[in-house]
């Protein structure tokens, strides 16, 4: 619930939920496809409850929607062939400048500007592309999704994650139908996970809505730096620890 809350917000909520699946003994293709279950499940809820309140327009999201399944396919069927080293390497740097651009840019986000990118071009970009990661890959792709909006469609920050949350459920849900047909998923714990990860991020969204950049620009800068802080300790603090060791 806690995961699916933040995850609404600022992204990241698999920070928490694919370190307590694999405490729980479940092996690394049941923990990705049953953490895809409760993602699915948390941002279908908040995506639904923007809708509902006319913070997105899905008719206006259909070629952002259709990109984003089209990349999230592409993504599930290569991660299957291809190792993801290289992006596990370079994601904690990406993280980072997610962080400090909306750190360094305390302006950015206030109000909608100018738009970028619209029409095939942003869809290919915000959908196809992101929606490649999150199937490939997927840590942090929530907050690549709300970046896209900002940069290059002008949306405020408060909009920018409504919008986001949508093309986020859509490669959720492309990914978990390809876990699925694999039978990796791990229905009993999902399931149990799901129905917190609803409420979680249904009280998210809420918090979106009623407090907008004020709650949203920190969340996504400690998010960032908590995640990939994480990460770079998962992949180097062996090695770090092993340099201090002969350093002293």
């Amino acid at each position: 619930m806690l995961a699916s809350f933040i995850d609404s917000i600022a992204g990241g909520g698999g920070l928490l939920t694919v370190p307590a699946l694999l405490s729980a003994g479940l092996s690394p293709a049941q923990v990705l496809a049953t953490n895809k279950l409760q993602a699915v499940g948390g941002s279908f809820s908040a995506s639904l409850y923007f809708v509902r309140r006319g913070a997105v327009k899905l008719r206006e999201q259909r070629l952002n929607i259709a990109m984003t399944f089209v990349g999230a396919v592409s993504g599930t069927l290569l991660v299957q062939h291809i190792q993801s080293d290289f992006l596990r390497q370079v994601l904690p740097l990406l993280i980072i400048g997610i962080g400090l651009y909306f750190l360094l840019m305390p302006r950015l986000g206030e109000e909608d500007r100018q738009r970028r990118l619209d029409g095939v071009a942003f869809a290919l970009v915000a959908g196809g592309v992101v929606g490649f990661y999150d199937g490939f890959f997927g840590p942090g792709a929530g907050s690549f999704y709300a970046l896209a909006f900002v940069t290059l469609a002008g949306f405020n920050l408060a909009k920018s994650t409504a919008h986001a949350k949508v093309l986020n459920f859509t490669s959720n849900f492309t990914s978990l139908l390809f876990f699925i047909l694999g039978g990796k998923v791990v229905w009993g714990v999902g399931l149990v996970m799901l129905v917190g990860s609803v409420c979680g991020a249904r009280l998210g969204a809420r918090m979106v809505l009623s407090r907008g950049q004020r709650l949203i620009r920190p969340m996504v800068v400690i998010v960032s730096v908590v995640m990939s802080s994480k990460l770079l300790y998962e992949d180097y603090g062996a090695a770090i620890g092993h340099w201090l060791t002969h350093l002293w």
